[in-house]
């Protein structure tokens, strides 16, 4: 399964959602609070080419964007067969 990594903020709900999708399917992420992570946000932003929002999720290598994005993934599918590669 390729490593995923979550950038959040704590009291985020979107946070919350797309964290709640991935426990659902037994899904191990790396959590990273940039609120709470000196020079995270800076990271976050870099790796998603600009989008300052949180979340922002990768799945290995791959930016996938936000709640709203994985969720799309799963809805149509894609998502299992991203976590599996």
């Amino acid at each position: 399964m390729s490593p995923v990594t979550i950038y959040t903020k704590g009291w985020c709900p979107y946070c919350s959602a797309a964290k709640d999708l991935l426990d659902r399917k037994g899904v191990a992420y790396r959590e990273i609070d940039i609120e709470a992570t000196a020079g995270a946000r800076t990271e976050m932003i870099q790796r998603a080419n600009g989008r300052s929002t949180v979340p922002q999720i990768f799945v290995g290598e791959r930016h996938v964007g936000g709640c709203d994005d994985i969720h799309a993934l799963d809805a149509r599918g894609e998502l299992d067969r991203l976590l599996a590669a």
